[in-house]
């Protein structure tokens, strides 16, 4: 509940207090002092000249103002520190960032050149060069009539004041952060008085979390899927929090001697931060534990209708809380070290900072719009444009031209089809909803990068498994995620068990086996190779941050009243350091409860699963925990553990799909459900939320969101025509859960020594391949030349090819234009702009697609209202919409089948 306000001194006129320019306590600011005594460029730093003032503004990006009579409060405070800080202190400050920040992929190349500069060439006149070299100012630099005879006007990558700028880049890195994409959403000092868990909160929190959880389970099996993404939720939750702040009464009451307040006041940053956290956790996506009951429930699938609501309440509440449990132990390695960027979270901040921080009129580059106004016009042609491509006119969203040349052409559709196909299209798509999958405007440029680079692999051997007829697979559609029977045929597990869901040998031997298409099998043994690469490339390349976490966890283990904050000096854990944390034992009794919650679900029903298997699940989270944590905080590339879960399942329990399919749901689970908290524990570390408020209001939002998940699930069964058919006109095709039944099949009911040993048996070799391939690359990496070999990040182009089967290269490529015009030029060129508006054009342009879609859906879709010319027929009337193998098994087939001979499968 609300912190009491500390008594400040009245009249004050800096907005920090401190005792020393390196202590903790030196970020600790008085907002209300703040936004009372804005200061002008005239009345901070008096021992700095006009110059080294105008200087710094240009590095901190607040050159820009219209006016210097009122500065910012970061530019402010940044005066303070630069002021205080003495050289000495500051060349150890850089020194250490230095030896920290070696190689750091997300710390710039002229940053981190820069800083070497400054310690090497002290109190010396220099350029710093691009190419890692640094040179003396030209005599034309230094002359007279050069930039208006002030050599001030030079950018600050020249060395041209040696003194300020050692103590300017040492107290961005001490007071702020060496990220310019977290100075560009973060402040350097906090208020700790602000009130932030509230009763507000929880209201507007509760409300939003129910309604984000509704919409987005219920478009989550729709391909693609329509989210409420949280970008969209905040614009809501701000004038929810204004209407409470408006009709709530000013009461105070206690509670366990605790005085809350019903209405603090002004609705704070800090409570819409905390709201949004509330409803990020689990408003933001569905629950992977819905695939599970998908499969289990429908006809096409399982069709096991003892999965009552009991049974399903347990297996979510297992599967979310179990990866709370393990948040707890994550967040010393993937919270506190600030090389734990955590890049998804970034707009999230800026969204908010655009809807709540007053900000001073700039003028970038002839922008002087605000960034609240400029979402606002981001979000309304956003919302106007997607009705257009959405409904009007689809060609435009499903751009797949090519294929109109010769719209009955195999061959074509298949290397260049949207719907079918491989997806190879310059010009895929005109739709937002497309274009962003992989957040082109969030995730690093070197992370879209890789992702391409590895795509182009795999469409490559996509291609010569195909083509070459590789295991039968010209026999199937090329990037289908189904499985397929030995005519070509759906697969249904139905057919191949008993009635207890378990494999049955006899009606096996009449059925026969299942197959995969050519891009499932490469996205398969792209896993199989990455799980091994990943962890020795991990663990060999950033062995001293795998070192420390490993370090962190084992003080953890031994001794769990152990301070979470120890061993970090960053200045975001420093501020976090004046708010009480939330105990090891807390996480503990979650991990204990959702365990039992796993063992009733297979001691209570049917699920054919040994006990043994929930605490495997949980040991092979460990194992994998850290490596994948870490590549997912610096780049946002994450991968799930459901194929090496399925592959060691199907081995230890062989032929019973329920069992992998529980053991999977938790497997899975555990880690993405951790990462999701983690996530959200960055964001509550940046905006400096209390740790316990944030526990709280998790737990509280998991609890409810899962219910209201399972509800609107069990409708959409019931209630939705054609619900998770191939043809749903409505395209809730369930592409994830039909991912999740062909697994199943494949790993559990037949088992992968059956897949091994008899059909594919070069997958197995993939696990070797990716072992032998991690040492080259880890080679590459240390001795290559650092200049490439720095944002070299071979686990993300093996990646690239796992986003195959169902989807292509036309959901990716859109995306990487944009990516590469805002992440690499406008954020290299126009850095001052793309730190003011490249979040907010992302968080508008992803709100005006959600609230237009939702719309869009109820008012036109569900009454099949739907517009029938050629602009919307165009996409759907040519083969990429309908491919099929190049061969067919009844005319060219031995004996009108293919594979393996009956009586002799595998």
């Amino acid at each position: 509940m609300p912190i009491q306000k500390a008594e400040k001194e009245a009249g004050q006129n800096t907005i920090s207090d401190s005792e020393s320019p390196l202590a903790a306590t030196d970020h600790e600011a008085i907002l209300d002092t703040i936004s009372s005594n804005t200061l002008s460029i005239g009345e901070v730093a008096k021992s700095l000249t006009p110059d080294q003032k105008s200087f710094i503004l240009r590095r901190l990006h607040f050159d820009t103002l219209l006016s210097f009579d009122k500065l910012p409060p970061q530019a402010t405070f940044m005066f303070e520190k630069i002021e205080e800080i003495t050289t000495d202190q500051a060349i150890e400050i850089l020194k250490e960032a230095i030896i920290e920040h070696d190689g750091d992929i997300n710390v710039p190349n002229e940053d981190e050149i820069l800083w070497k500069a400054l310690v090497e060439n002290p109190d010396i006149t220099t350029t710093v060069n691009k190419d890692e070299t640094t040179a003396p100012l030209s005599e034309k630099e230094k002359s007279s009539d050069h930039h208006e005879e002030n050599v001030y006007d030079l950018d600050y990558y020249h060395i041209v004041d040696w003194s300020l700028q050692v103590r300017l880049e040492a107290a961005l890195l001490h007071y702020w952060s060496p990220y310019p994409e977290v100075r560009s959403v973060c402040d350097p000092y906090d208020d700790p008085s602000v009130p932030v868990e509230t009763v507000r909160v929880y209201i507007i929190g509760i409300f939003w979390t129910a309604v984000g959880s509704v919409i987005n389970m219920f478009f989550n099996n729709r391909q693609p899927s329509i989210t409420l993404s949280v970008a969209v939720v905040q614009i809501l939750l701000y004038p929810s929090g204004l209407l409470m702040e408006y009709i709530l009464p000013k009461w105070d009451f206690k509670v366990f001697g605790q005085t809350i307040s019903l209405n603090p006041g002004p609705y704070t940053f800090k409570e819409q931060m905390l709201a949004t956290i509330f409803v990020a956790v689990s408003g933001g996506a569905a629950s992977y534990a819905t695939y599970n009951i998908v499969v289990h429930k429908m006809p096409m699938f399982y069709n096991n209708q003892w999965v009552d609501f009991g049974y399903q309440t347990l297996l979510i509440l297992a599967t979310n809380f179990l990866g709370f449990g393990l948040a707890g132990i994550m967040r010393k390695f993937a919270v506190y070290p600030v090389k734990s960027l955590w890049p998804s979270i970034l707009p999230n901040i800026a969204m908010n900072r655009a809807l709540m921080s007053p900000e001073l009129k700039q003028n970038i580059n002839g922008w002087v719009v605000s960034r609240y106004r400029f979402f606002f016009i981001a979000f309304a042609g956003s919302f106007a444009y997607f009705w257009v491509v959405n409904y009007f006119f689809q060609a435009l969203s499903i751009f797949n031209w090519i294929t109109w040349i010769s719209p009955q052409n195999l061959h074509l559709a298949v290397m260049t089809g949207t719907l079918g196909g491989l997806g190879l299209n310059p010009v895929a798509t005109f739709d937002w909803n497309i274009i962003s999958y992989l957040s082109p405007l969030i995730l690093p440029f070197y992370t879209q990068a890789a992702t391409m680079i590895g795509m182009a692999i795999g469409f490559v051997t996509i291609l010569g498994v195909w083509y070459t007829n590789y295991k039968w697979t010209a026999y199937l559609p090329i990037n289908s995620n189904a499985l397929f029977t030995n005519t070509g045929e759906t697969y249904m597990v139905t057919s191949i068990v008993n009635e207890r869901s378990l494999f049955d040998q006899e009606k096996y031997e009449s059925y026969g086996p299942p197959f995969n298409s050519a891009a499932s099998l490469v996205v398969y043994g792209a896993f199989f190779a990455l799980y091994p690469f990943h962890i020795v490339y991990e663990c060999t390349v950033n062995h001293k941050q795998m070192k420390d976490a490993m370090k962190s966890l084992g003080k953890t283990l031994k001794n769990f009243r152990r301070s979470t904050f120890e061993g970090h000096n960053d200045p975001h854990t420093q501020m976090m350091k004046v708010y009480p944390e939330v105990p090891e034992w807390a996480f503990l009794v979650i991990l204990v409860v959702s365990i039992v919650f796993a063992i009733l679900c297979v001691k209570l029903y049917p699920a054919e699963t040994p006990v043994w298997g929930i605490f495997f699940a949980i040991g092979i989270n460990f194992i994998f925990l850290i490596p994948i944590t870490t590549i997912y905080a610096r780049s946002g590339f994450s991968f799930g553990l459901n194929i090496i879960v399925e592959l060691l399942v199907g081995y230890m329990i062989p032929n019973n799909g329920l069992a992998l399919n529980f053991i999977k749901a938790l497997g899975y689970n555990i880690d993405a459900q951790a990462q999701n908290f983690v996530n959200d524990l960055k964001l509550g570390h940046y905006t400096k939320i209390p740790p316990r408020a944030l526990f709280r209001c998790q737990l509280v939002s998991v609890f409810i969101a899962s219910f209201v998940q399972l509800a609107v699930l069990n409708f959409q069964i019931e209630n939705v025509a054609g619900f998770c058919e191939p043809d749903n006109h409505q395209k809730f095709t369930c592409p994830g859960a039909r991912s999740f039944y062909s697994a199943s099949i494949m790993f559990g009911v037949i088992g992968p020594k059956k897949l091994f040993t008899g059909l594919y048996p070069i997958l197995q070799w993939c696990f070797l391949i990716g072992f032998l391939l991690a040492f080259p690359c880890v080679a590459i990496k240390k001795y290559g030349p650092r200049k490439f070999v720095k944002f070299f990040e071979p686990s993300i182009v093996i990646g690239g090819m796992l986003y195959y089967a169902p989807y292509n290269l036309s959901y990716f490529i859109g995306g990487f234009y944009a990516s590469f015009a805002f992440m690499h030029y406008i954020k290299k060129r126009y850095e001052a702009w793309w730190q003011k508006y490249n979040y907010i054009l992302t968080c508008g342009l992803s709100a005006g697609v959600a609230f237009s879609s939702i719309i869009i859906f109820f008012a036109v879709f569900y009454t099949e209202r739907e517009l029938n010319w050629w602009g919307n027929l165009v996409s759907f009337a040519g083969i990429d919409a309908r491919i099929t193998g190049r061969l067919n098994a009844t005319e060219v087939a031995p004996e009108g089948y293919f594979g393996p001979r009956a009586g002799n499968f595998p």
